[in-house]
């Protein structure tokens, strides 16, 4: 015991700058990520500012019982997982797709052009984008305008429940799609020149180089990037969805996020708003283990 005491000691004295480099990160990991876990302290207790945390009364699972047996609790669960899961769903192959037809184009100018215009409405701010889905789909906007044309008719896109999931998505798939894709691009990058020769050679046509070279390369990072989004259904953020609400579509628009947002920063029932983030997070962890572990099994072990 003594002697790999030593050892170890030896080790980290050899190595001590790679141990100097590392620390900042370690140390900002610690304080801004592990450090702020004491605050969930509060979704066990009837959190008072006046008192503290350690100070306010502890009420144990009152909050979390609270949650689960109100009215709305089926309803924001069911708005969070039809949101996370159909965007999942119809958002995970399309950055795929384009990554394969980006390697397909052999205009190095081309490529560029185009990766650079699907890669800028990534950085478009949410409100942004928000602003120019109530302008482009409003009742006298353009699409609107189009549609009224064709039919003769308008459609209430912003006020309208059951079009709130599609605007929503759809809108998420056309700002993510490009810088999505900037992985598989990145791995379909590496394959080897020689494999795909000789796959002409052979004479196989173009679906058939996708299939049997592309496709087998991407495969580690599509099972990555599949099982984190997959553990992550449940982290849908608020501020998207906040900002499309109308009175109209609440019944689609209200998720967890949102009214974690309302009840504990309008209403300022932290323990409570607390509370249902906690749900939400141990929610996500029991997903991201269970996926992981069923991806292993389907994947020959390969997971995280």
């Amino acid at each position: 015991m003594k002697n790999r005491l030593v050892e170890k000691f030896r080790y980290v004295k050899h190595n001590y700058m790679l141990y100097l480099l590392v620390a900042p990160a370690v140390i900002l990991t610690i304080i801004f990520k592990y450090v702020p876990i004491y605050g969930l302290l509060i979704a066990f207790k009837n959190y008072n500012p006046l008192n503290g945390i350690l100070g306010s009364e502890w009420v144990g699972l009152e909050h979390f019982n609270r949650f689960i047996s109100s009215p709305n609790f089926l309803i924001l669960l069911g708005n969070t997982l039809k949101l996370s899961v159909y965007g999942l769903l119809l958002g995970f192959f399309p950055p795929i797709i384009l990554a394969l037809s980006f390697n397909l184009i052999a205009s190095d100018k081309l490529k560029k052009k185009l990766q650079l215009i699907l890669y800028a409405p990534n950085f478009i701010s949410v409100v942004i984008i928000a602003g120019m889905l109530f302008l482009f789909f409003a009742n006298k906007g353009p699409v609107n305008h189009i549609f009224q044309s064709l039919t003769g008719k308008t459609l209430p896109f912003m006020t309208s429940a059951s079009y709130f999931r599609p605007l929503y998505i759809f809108s998420g798939i056309w700002q993510g799609i490009g810088w999505s894709s900037i992985l598989y691009t990145a791995t379909l990058a590496n394959v080897s020149p020689e494999l795909v020769e000789a796959a002409e050679i052979d004479g196989a046509n173009i679906f058939q180089r996708i299939w049997h070279i592309d496709l087998p390369a991407l495969k580690p990072v599509m099972t990555i990037s599949f099982i984190l989004a997959a553990g992550g259904i449940m982290s849908i953020g608020y501020e998207k969805a906040y900002l499309l609400q109308t009175t109209m579509n609440l019944p689609s628009s209200e998720i967890i996020a949102t009214y974690v947002y309302k009840v504990g920063l309008q209403s300022g029932d932290y323990s409570y708003s607390t509370a249902v983030g906690l749900f939400n997070s141990v929610i996500n962890l029991i997903l991201l283990v269970s996926v992981n572990q069923v991806v292993k099994k389907l994947n020959d072990g390969e997971g995280l």
